[in-house]
């Protein structure tokens, strides 16, 4: 039997890291790594092998607190991996990212911490595009998904146990859009985003509490098709962690100021070229 070689005294000894992840999910393939698409976990796995964090992602046992989809967003995702070079990691990842995505914070954990296994709860919040016209029927319709349910109805089930506990729930607005936050210990597939059109309906009078109660205790003629991804933000995984902030991150920040930028100019662009009566 071969003698096992002994560790390079040299080389620090292997720390597992967990870093809060934000990003913007429009240009990303969902988070999930996939061998022919830009994905939020390939971008983030190359940099970490650019900047010589670890070679091999599985034996610095990578992972991530749960997938997103194509063109949702996050600032509340958490990503673990074991390096020998944790203040590298926080010094230069931001400069090795693309700049729509970026690491906000970082912990020090126990070397078996999983984010997808170890985290408490996960929160979603969901910005509606269109102003319901009554946001307090959404909210008085939220408060039935509280408690544990059959999610059939408002999800993509699959193979999946269907019940699903909500731990808070609330209709709030934010400037002028309005938005559903939802807080529970697991989500099946596209269940957040089933729950926002149910509730936008609600909100626009085409669905009430009641309706939303008979399609939590029994089978429906149709069930809710999800409202488009591209409002969902993964907006906090608690897995009992006390992050340790990185500075802010200059080229994401940089990025998002023109993104916005861009977005108010072909906002006025789209105004006055749009089909309809003729410019002025």
């Amino acid at each position: 039997m071969e003698k096992d070689k002994e560790a390079d005294p040299a080389v620090p000894r292997p720390v597992r890291l967990a870093v809060r992840v934000s990003y913007l999910g429009t240009r990303f393939y969902g988070s999930q790594q996939q061998e022919s698409e830009r994905t939020v976990e390939g971008e983030f796995i190359a940099a970490c092998q650019r900047t010589s964090l670890f070679s091999d992602w599985r034996a610095a046992g990578f992972c991530s607190a749960g997938r997103t989809d194509r063109g949702v967003h996050a600032c509340g995702q958490v990503i673990a991996f074991s390096t020998a070079y944790p203040d590298r990691a926080r010094e230069a990842l931001n400069r090795q990212l693309p700049p729509d995505l970026w690491c906000t914070a970082t912990a020090v954990v126990a070397e078996l911490f999983h984010p997808r296994f170890d985290a408490r709860s996960r929160t979603y919040r969901y910005y509606f595009s269109d102003a319901p016209e009554n946001p307090a029927a959404m909210e008085t319709a939220a408060r039935e998904f509280l408690g544990e349910h059959n999610f059939t109805n408002f999800a993509r089930v699959g193979d999946k146990n269907p019940y699903r506990k909500i731990l808070a729930i609330r209709v709030g607005t934010d400037g002028r859009f309005s938005f559903l936050e939802v807080t529970a210990e697991s989500f099946l597939w596209h269940q957040v985003r089933c729950m926002a059109a149910a509730l936008f309906s609600a909100g626009n009078g085409e669905l009430d509490a009641d309706g939303i109660r008979l399609m939590l205790e029994g089978p429906a003629a149709r069930s809710v098709q999800p409202a488009p991804a591209e409002g969902l933000i993964l907006w906090d995984t608690d897995c009992g962690l006390a992050w340790d902030p990185i500075p802010s991150a200059d080229r994401s920040a940089t990025y998002c100021t023109e993104l916005l930028r861009h977005h108010a100019l072909m906002e006025q662009v789209c105004r006055v070229v749009r089909p309809g009566p003729l410019c002025e």
